[in-house]
C-alpha cells in the first residue's frame, strides 16, 4: 500500500519510490516488481512506476459490490431528470468520501464527479452530511456554494440506516449560474425525498 500511495499522484522512478516510502532500494524494487507483474503497477514511457490498469477493474468491482448503489440507481436517475443537474451518491471511508454513483446532467455545462472519486471531508455539502453535523441532521440537508470548487454549488441530504446512522449522502450539483447562490431553496426538498426513497429501496433489498 505504501508503494501504491507513492505513485497515486504521479509516476516515480525506483529512486523516487525509495525516497517517498523510506524502504531500501532492494525492497522497493521487489515490491514494485511484484505489483507490476499483477498489473497493479505499470511502467510509463520513461520507465517510471505508475498505477496499473488492473486497478480500474478492481475499483469498479469494489464500487459495484456496494449494495446501496443498486438500490439508489433508479432514484438517482429520477432525481437527475427532475432537477436537470448532476447527481451523486457518496459514502464515508475514513476521513474521506467516495463517490459510488454519479449521473451527469444533460446540459453541456455540468458538474462531473468521476465514479470512485475520493474527496476530503473538509468542504462541500456531502462532506457536511457525512460529518453528521448537528445542524445538518436537524434540518435534513446541507448546501455548498463554491466551497470545494469555484463556480459549483451543491445540495446534499443524508441516507439514514436502521440504526439511525448516516449511511450515505445523496447530492445534486451544478454551476452556480443555474443553481443560484441559495441552491437549498431549489433542490433541498427533492434531495431529501430522494434520500428517503433510497432508504426505502435499501430496506426492500435487505
Amino acid at each position: 500500500m505504501a508503494i501504491l500511495a507513492a505513485v497515486e499522484d504521479q509516476p516515480r522512478s525506483l529512486v523516487g519510490l525509495t525516497e517517498v516510502t523510506g524502504f531500501s532500494r532492494a525492497t522497493s524494487h521487489r515490491l514494485a516488481g511484484a505489483l507490476e507483474r499483477h498489473g497493479v503497477l505499470r511502467r510509463d514511457t520513461e520507465g517510471r512506476y505508475a498505477l496499473g490498469l488492473r486497478l480500474v477493474a478492481l475499483g469498479r468491482a469494489a464500487v459495484g459490490a456496494e449494495p446501496l448503489r443498486g438500490a439508489a440507481r433508479p432514484v438517482l436517475e429520477s432525481l437527475r431528470d427532475e432537477t436537470g443537474e448532476s447527481v451523486q451518491l457518496y459514502v464515508r471511508q475514513g476521513d474521506r468520501r467516495v463517490c459510488i454513483e454519479s449521473l451527469e446532467s444533460p446540459h453541456g455545462l455540468r458538474t462531473i464527479v468521476p465514479l470512485g472519486a475520493s474527496l476530503t471531508l473538509e468542504a462541500g455539502s456531502a462532506a457536511k452530511v457525512l460529518r453528521d453535523e448537528p445542524d445538518v441532521r436537524l434540518r435534513g440537508w446541507a448546501e455548498s456554494v463554491g466551497e470545494r470548487e469555484a463556480g459549483v454549488a451543491s445540495v446534499s441530504a443524508p441516507v439514514i440506516d436502521g440504526d439511525g446512522e448516516v449511511r450515505a449522502a445523496v447530492s445534486v450539483s451544478g454551476p452556480i449560474d443555474r443553481t443560484g447562490r441559495r441552491p437549498g431553496r431549489r433542490y433541498a426538498e427533492a434531495v431529501m425525498q430522494a434520500a428517503r426513497r433510497i432508504e426505502e429501496a435499501a430496506l426492500l433489498r435487505t
